[in-house]
């Protein structure tokens, strides 16, 4: 059984919603940066677009990294490090960009509103 907490953000406002099988299902396979329609958590007429998401152990979703393997990248400034120092860099580990059994948290954004307020319809179901 797949279960993801959604995170979805909508300007200024996050809503957090946790999805079970079926619906959880119709996120497998997904990658960073792919839009979803909102009839798959029950908001219909919205369209979101996935941003990133953790894993079980706590780990980012990388969007350049393909797949959904665990691996330790030496990364710079950026994503996933803050230098505390300039040209300093570190191992760090991540997640590939691909929704997968072990992903728990997952990172929404709505490219595109329907009629009803999103919290009205998320509390609703």
């Amino acid at each position: 059984m797949v279960e993801y907490k959604l995170v979805i953000s909508e300007h200024a406002t996050s809503i957090a919603r946790t999805v079970a099988d079926p619906q959880a299902a119709g996120f497998l396979g997904k990658r960073i940066g792919e839009t979803v329609g909102g009839e798959l958590i029950g908001a219909a007429g919205y369209t979101f677009r996935i941003t990133g998401g953790t894993d079980k152990s706590g780990f980012p979703l990388r969007p350049g990294l393909p797949g959904a393997r665990q691996t330790r990248l030496y990364v710079g400034n950026g994503f996933g490090f803050e230098a505390p120092r300039l040209g300093m860099r570190k191992r760090r580990t991540f997640r590939g960009n691909t929704i997968s059994e072990d992903t728990v948290q997952i990172n929404l954004v709505v490219e595109q509103k329907g009629g009803k307020p999103l919290a009205e319809l998320l509390a609703a179901s």
